[in-house]
């Protein structure tokens, strides 16, 4: 059975291992353990028993605008809709919250479009968003992710 909870600082070890090849292939952003340690509330984890199998982090960008972000589920637990799961569980966090948009830079467009969310041009996103993370990608300034956003 699949379990959600958010993370404790106890987690980023295991966070960080499950993350890893992906922070390689370059398909996810690296972040140290500082990064994930001052952003700990952000982070919704899936475990099955002990078993870190998936999680997401939403970033508040401002009071109107969250980020879905460093989204991942452990390979031989995709399709088993862990991360639908996970992202629905920041969207209710969002909405909580406040928040009026939450936004997501993706190479998988078709998962966020079966979760309500819509295209947009890569030049409507927040300037700070493109300084504070997109400029540490080995893919900055060719970027061929897809931004699109969820009102909420």
């Amino acid at each position: 059975m699949i379990t959600y909870r958010k993370a404790s600082l106890n987690d980023i070890a295991s966070m960080q291992a499950l993350i890893q090849p992906e922070v390689d292939s370059g398909i996810i952003l690296a972040r140290s353990n500082d990064e994930i340690a001052t952003n700990i509330r952000s982070y919704m984890l899936a475990y099955e028993g002990d078993k870190l199998v998936g999680f997401c982090a939403l970033h508040v960008h401002s009071p109107a605008l969250a980020e879905i972000r460093s989204l991942i589920v452990r390979e031989e637990y995709r399709s088993h809709n862990i991360g639908s799961e996970i992202v629905r569980k920041c969207l209710e966090e969002a909405k909580n919250l406040g928040l009026k948009q939450v936004l997501a830079l993706t190479y998988k467009q078709s998962f966020f479009e079966k979760l309500g969310f819509t295209e947009i041009p890569k030049e409507s996103l927040p300037d700070h968003k493109i300084w504070a993370d997109c400029i540490k990608c080995k893919h900055f300034p060719v970027c061929n992710e897809i931004s699109l956003i969820k009102n909420i």
